[in-house]
Formats: structure tokens, sequence, C-alpha cells
């Protein structure tokens, strides 16, 4: 495997880890809102919590080492993307402030103040928005070069089928990646009333995620035949993706094997990550930019990918161990230790009382 393949696809992993906590994160986030305006807070506020308390700190870990790779491996990508990303990255971040200002509120005193809860369950939904939009721009379309100077054609971006079909896709996503998450999650941590909630929204979240899905497909073929015909080649990843999806919707509608169903969904999403990612290459940004284009010097890639595996080493095991003591431990996970050493009582619901 070359140094540009082997970096590419560490990068994908990477960005593929941030797809799964995050969505799990920003999911959460807008049930959180959902709950209060809908009356359920009282019914799944707390199992929310109990998951966000000990990880939220670590979710963008995997975004940074991206973005950091990205520019280290293809430096180019730096000087093509900054101007098309100028937009959505400062918009991305804001919320992202947005959020960890929540956190910091919540923790202090202020959770129920319903400025911060609307901030915060929105941009769970705004930032995967954003961020999507990369993944639009990057088929091309969007900028032009002359004369040795890059143009974003920002009108283009909101005149094109395209990026809804992506930003609609990332949204109902995260909502049905985080619903099949709490699903289980409250499953384990025996709280009924919370299960039958969220198993709800985990199956009517489910039906939009895979119309949107073949809609991104459709509108794939209009914008990049190239990229969408590459797709049809490896088609038996997508396939795949779908099997798994029926399987994590069936074990989910017969109220059994949630976790089961929860890693169907992993497979899910990392087939049609995996198989849209394939069938991309060589390309970064169509049709300027490909892996090959002023990749970074053999010992600064060898460097990158040595930190970059190593980074990996560390980072899942550390996620594995901060689930194993809190979220997975058989007290933290109904209600009866708090994450911080403490104990808390438990209500008819299983949930840890305010």
């Amino acid at each position: 495997m070359s140094y540009e393949l082997l970096g590419i696809t560490i990068l994908w992993i990477f960005l593929f880890g941030y797809l799964l906590v995050a969505s799990i994160d920003f999911g959460a986030g807008f049930f959180s809102y959902y709950s209060t305006i809908s009356g359920k807070r009282h019914i799944i506020h707390r199992i929310i919590e109990r998951y966000l308390s000990p990880v939220w700190e670590v979710t963008n870990v995997f975004l940074v080492f991206f973005i950091v790779g990205l520019v280290g491996f293809f430096p180019d990508a730096a000087y093509y993307y900054g101007t098309a990303l100028l937009i959505p990255g400062s918009l991305a971040t804001i919320l992202l402030a947005i959020r960890g200002s929540y956190y910091a509120f919540s923790t202090y005193g202020s959770r129920d103040n319903r400025i911060y809860q609307f901030l915060y369950g929105a941009s769970g939904l705004l930032i995967p928005a954003a961020l999507s939009t990369v993944l639009a721009i990057s088929e091309g379309g969007y900028i032009t070069e002359q004369g040795g100077k890059v143009s974003f054609e920002f009108s283009k971006l909101f005149t094109n089928v395209y990026p809804y079909s992506v930003i609609l896709l990332a949204i109902v996503s995260v909502l049905y990646i985080s619903a099949m998450f709490l699903t289980y999650y409250a499953a384990k941590a025996q709280d009924e009333p919370a299960l039958q909630v969220v198993r709800k929204y985990a199956l009517f979240w489910s039906l939009p995620t895979i119309l949107a899905s073949l809609f991104v497909f459709y509108s794939i073929k209009g914008h990049n035949e190239q990229h969408f015909y590459n797709m049809v080649d490896n088609g038996w990843m997508f396939v795949m993706s779908f099997l798994f999806f029926l399987t994590a919707v069936l074990l989910v509608w017969r109220r059994r094997n949630y976790g089961i169903a929860f890693v169907a969904v992993m497979l899910q999403f990392g087939f049609a990550w995996f198989g849209y990612g394939k069938a991309h290459l060589p390309y970064l940004l169509y049709p300027y930019l490909t892996i090959h284009d002023n990749f970074t010097n053999p010992a600064m890639a060898t460097a990158l990918i040595t930190v970059f595996v190593l980074g990996l080493l560390i980072l899942i095991p550390s996620l594995f161990l901060l689930m194993r003591l809190f979220l997975f431990d058989a007290n933290y996970v109904k209600g009866i230790k708090d994450g911080k050493g403490g104990k808390g009582g438990q209500d008819n619901a299983g949930a840890t009382k305010a």
C-alpha cells in the first residue's frame, strides 16, 4: 500500500470514528431538547445525561486528528478548501463553542434554562449540516481555479440539489444513529419507560435515513457521474450496508438484542462510509486535487502515519476504558453511581433524581 493510500485510509478511519461518536452526541442533544417541549424530559433526560456526562469532552478528538492529518498529508487541501470552508467551518466552530458552553452551564446550575436547551438541541442538527457541505464541495462544481487563483462559487452551493441531499442525509443519520444507541443504552439501564420512548425514535428515523441515502444516490448521478459509476462498481458494499440496516431495524422492531442491533448500525454506516470513500478515490476534490498531488515528503509521511497509528492505539483503548468504567458500569448505567464517585437515588422510571 502506498503512502498516499495509507494516509487517506487512516484519516477516513478517524472521520468514521467522529461520525459515530459525534452523531450520538448531536442526536442526544436534539432529543434532550425535544423531550423538554414534548413533555417527556422526565422520562429520557437522565439516560441522555448519563451518556453525555463522561464522553462529551472526547468527541472532537477524532475531528481534530482528521483536520491536522489532512493538512499534514495533503498540504494543497488547505489551499483549495480554505475559502470554501470559511463560512461552514466558522459556523461549525461557533456551534461547537455553544455546545461546550451548554455543558459548562448545565454542570454549574443552569441546566433548566430554555434558551441554553434550545441552542444545544439546534446545534445538534446544524453542526452536521454545516460539516456535511465539505462532502458536497469535494464532488466538484463549486471551486474554480483560474490564473493560479482559487475561487469558490458560493451561490452554486444553494442552487444545486446535491448539497441539500447530503445535508438531509447528515441530519437524519445523526438522529437515527443516536436513537439506536440510546435504545440500547436504555435497555442496558433497564429503564423501560425511557426504552419505549427512544425505541420509537429509532424506528421513526430509520425510514427517512434509508430514503435520504437513496436521494443522495439519485442526486450524485446528476452531479458527478464518474463517482456514481464508481459507487456502482463497489455496489456490494452498499448492499451489505442495506442488509445491516434491515438487521438493526428488525431487531429493534422485535424488541430484542439491542446491543447487536447497534453493532449492525455501525456496520451499516461502516460499509456505506468506506464504499463512498473508495469510490471517491483518487480525488480529494474533483477535478483539481487527488491524493497523489503534492503529497508530503516520505519522511513527513512516515512520521505522520506513525503518530496517527499510535493515536488510534491510544484513543480506541481509552474510549473502551471510558465506556467500561462509566457508560457500561452496572451501577452507573442504572443511575446508582453518578460518575463522579458519588451515589444517586433512582426514581420509578429507573433514572437518577435531580
